[in-house]
């Protein structure tokens, strides 16, 4: 028996929430372990299978499909987030234990189970079918601690105060806490999603984090006295860090079409540095008062601008801004990110702050101005700012939450003109650096790997 186990691989089985953002840090996870011997099988649902591209150059990364129960059309087609979850917690749970026993009847049987954060149902199965099993979080640490405390009873809701202060963190205003903490009630569905992440993280072999140690090393360090911590990021393709996984230029996956030709060719006749690139990411609905101030200070800036407008927020733009802001501006529907943050014409990105796109411009060098919409995105904002300094945050008014154009036009000018932008620029580059040493041979994330994979192996093939 251990000669015919040590003559196959160890097989994990990654599990990722079916949207771009949660996709792309733990395909990218499965890469690395692809290079490193393991056999890698990702999940996506049904719908995503028919409807996005996915590709990959190594020929060992297979793609299997379960149902979410809404195969012709996904979330949208839920008509609700409560829909959604209720349906996909228990269509998903079936359908991935259909995959798991068809694999092992096929003759691949699965060894670990990598499962997201919000499927904590995932772990069951694990449990079920002997498997080892590994909780993969795609939000910061900082984030996550959050959550923890309040599934814990240790935060109470509604905050009675003005600040919180947790193990590992800086002191934060309820403002920078995750918007479903801070505004307690306002997204009852997603809260209990996670919140829910920590209903049952005690009984996973290993947890994982998509940052690198050095980032957050307090809030890991204190989150390892109870949990087998690893942080294995930044996930990146291969070609933006260190360069060992051959062929690895993107992340694999894509949920939009994105505009390339256009973009790379726009952007190679500006000046270095001389770029604005905006992007409020694949999700974040943003008000269409919040919209036009934008695009007002955008224009007011008076600095070249790349903005991604997602073909569902295009109506919400000012009439004419395009045709008024041409020489200056190009607008388009959705751009290759890791491509556009990483040519030289970028000054710096204003974005929403979701934590890929921050840790994405952290790895290229590229100061930020942050523009929180929802979610984890105002802690990210604050880290960015005050805890590792490469970027500003760009304040909305107190009368009705919004980013005006004069501070919109200020903070751009600030990062790519001011006192502030060049030491926002040194950090930028500190942590670029970093990043590239952690996932490098022998870095951090890279020796957390290792033994993941050493440590699996010695299970699945012991004697």
């Amino acid at each position: 028996m251990a000669q015919e186990n040590k003559a196959r691989k160890a097989h994990v089985l990654i599990v990722p929430y079916p949207a771009q953002g949660h996709i792309n840090p733990m395909f990218q996870f499965g890469k690395r372990l692809v290079a490193k011997g393991v056999k890698v099988t990702l999940v996506t649902t049904v719908f995503l299978s028919k409807s996005s591209t996915f590709s990959d150059p190594t020929s060992s990364f297979d793609i299997q499909a379960i149902s979410d129960g809404f195969d012709e059309g996904g979330y949208d087609q839920a008509g609700s987030a409560d829909a959604y979850v209720r349906t996909f917690w228990s269509v998903g749970s079936k359908s991935l234990e259909s995959l798991i026993k068809k694999l092992a009847d096929s003759g691949h049987p699965v060894d670990a189970l990598v499962y997201d954060g919000f499927l904590p149902w995932a772990l069951d199965l694990a449990k079920q079918f002997g498997m080892l099993s590994a909780v993969f979080f795609t939000q910061l640490c900082a984030v996550n601690s959050v959550y923890y405390h309040v599934n814990r009873g240790l935060l109470q809701l509604p905050l009675p105060g003005t600040n919180v202060s947790l193990p590992g963190l800086p002191l934060l205003e309820v403002s920078e806490l995750p918007s479903y903490v801070a505004l307690y009630g306002s997204y009852p569905t997603w809260f209990d999603v996670l919140v829910n992440q920590f209903s049952n993280v005690d009984g996973a072999d290993w947890v994982f984090f998509n940052i690198f140690y050095e980032l957050e090393k307090e809030v890991v360090d204190w989150m390892s006295k109870f949990w087998k911590v690893m942080t294995v990021g930044p996930t990146l393709p291969s070609m933006y860090l260190d360069k060992r996984l051959e062929n690895d230029e993107d992340y694999g996956i894509n949920l939009f079409k994105p505009k390339t030709g256009i973009c790379m060719s726009w952007l190679s006749g500006k000046p270095k540095g001389s770029v604005v690139y905006v992007s409020f990411g694949s999700m974040a609905e943003v008000d269409v008062e919040q919209m036009r101030e934008v695009a007002w200070g955008l224009k007011g800036s008076n600095y070249y601008f790349l903005w991604v407008v997602r073909e569902s927020e295009e109506a919400k733009l000012p009439k004419d801004f395009i045709e008024e802001t041409w020489e200056k501006g190009l607008v388009v529907s959705w751009c290759p990110q890791l491509e556009v943050l990483s040519h030289e014409s970028i000054g710096c990105f204003l974005t929403h702050c979701g934590l890929n796109s921050v840790i994405e411009a952290l790895c290229l060098g590229v100061p930020m101005v942050t523009m929180p919409q929802w979610s984890d995105q105002s802690t990210n904002a604050k880290h960015v700012e005050d805890v590792w300094g490469f970027g500003v945050r760009a304040r909305p008014d107190d009368e009705k939450g919004f980013v005006r154009r004069e501070i919109v036009d200020h903070c751009i000018r600030e990062l790519m003109e001011g006192e502030k932008g060049i030491e926002a620029k040194k950090n930028a580059i500190k942590w670029k650096n970093m990043a590239k040493e952690a996932i490098d041979e022998g870095g951090s994330s890279d020796k957390n790997i290792d033994q993941f994979v050493i440590e699996l192996s010695n299970q699945v093939f012991q004697f």
